[in-house]
């Protein structure tokens, strides 16, 4: 993570303001709209050129981990989400949708300065990156059909098809450019790669300007309807802590092992679930509304994960 990454909740705070504000001159509201979709692409590309697929064999040395992982976050979480949203956002379909799909899609880049924070074991984690890229990849139109269906939205097949155009095309383009530039590795890894890698966030952030700048009046109207979204995202992050610190503690995970699995199962990649709201269902902004608010809550919420962990583990006696 690089130094403007460190400062993530604070940049897109501030897009939001800056959005909103933008959002009482008609016409950027009205023009604004057009620029989501290719900033999140951008955002996509450089998301998926900077995480090669050759580590992926490394997720399956330490097996026990691997598959706690992937059944934590792909057959649990997604439960959890569903069931959380059920109990809490049953009266608005739009906002359950978006809930859901901000927590079935495990992060793949920052939560690794969380584990290294929490002295878990990084290269572990990191060798499980280009598992949850995949995974997610393959499962998010799936997600979409399996639970879009309960929230009674419209046009889910078609949604689950632009999920995956807004999906394969940055993916396809990303390893494209790895093929092409294969001969020329110095700049594509001293050049490129760390360019799309500090642009990520900002790309992120003009993208979530321009979705306040085009929903900033229907924002003000529901505003309450945002609210209610807080109390479940925060349960999920507290019943989620507890399900991974009993599982590090069953399977007799070392400290390392089980912080590195805290953070992979709490933090979440909301910017990709964004980008494929905003292809899927483009007249449902309070979808992709949803999925914004996750990133301002989620990154202190993991520091404070990381000190909690080092705490219980010099004050009790639950790792080994």
């Amino acid at each position: 993570m690089d130094r403007l990454e460190k400062y993530q909740t604070g940049i897109l705070f501030i897009a939001v303001i800056v959005g909103v504000c933008l959002g009482q001159i008609a016409p950027i509201a009205q023009s604004a709209e057009m620029l989501i979709l290719p900033f999140l692409l951008l955002m996509l590309y450089g998301l998926f050129l900077n995480i090669p697929l050759k580590q992926i064999k490394q997720s399956f040395q330490h097996k026990r981990f691997f598959w706690a992982s992937l059944l934590l976050n792909f057959v649990w979480t997604p439960l959890l989400a569903w069931g959380l949203g059920a109990v809490f956002l049953n009266d608005h379909p739009a906002l359950w949708l978006g809930f859901i799909l901000l927590l079935v899609t495990p992060c793949t880049d920052w939560y690794l300065v969380f584990t290294a924070m929490a002295k878990g074991n990084v290269p572990l984690a990191a060798s499980l990156l280009p598992v949850n890229l995949l995974l997610q990849l393959l499962l998010l139109p799936l997600y979409l059909l399996l639970f879009g269906g309960t929230t009674e939205l419209p046009s889910l097949q078609s949604a689950a098809q632009g999920a995956i155009g807004v999906l394969v095309i940055p993916f396809a383009l990303a390893y494209g450019t790895r093929g092409v530039l294969k001969k020329r590795k110095r700049f594509l890894e001293q050049k490129l790669v760390p360019f799309f890698s500090s642009a990520q966030l900002l790309f992120l952030a003009l993208a979530v300007m321009a979705l306040f700048a085009s929903q900033s009046q229907s924002l003000f109207q529901h505003a309450s309807h945002l609210l209610s979204l807080l109390l479940p995202i925060f349960l999920f992050f507290i019943i989620n802590f507890c399900i991974a610190l009993a599982t590090g503690k069953w399977l007799s995970f070392s400290y390392k092992d089980t912080a590195s699995l805290q953070l992979t199962v709490l933090a979440r990649n909301s910017p990709l679930a964004l980008a494929v709201v905003v292809a899927a269902f483009p007249g449902e902004p309070f979808i992709a509304l949803a999925l914004v608010i996750g990133p301002l809550l989620e990154l202190p919420i993991l520091a404070l994960v990381a000190y909690a962990l080092l705490y219980i583990k010099k004050r009790t006696h639950v790792f080994i």
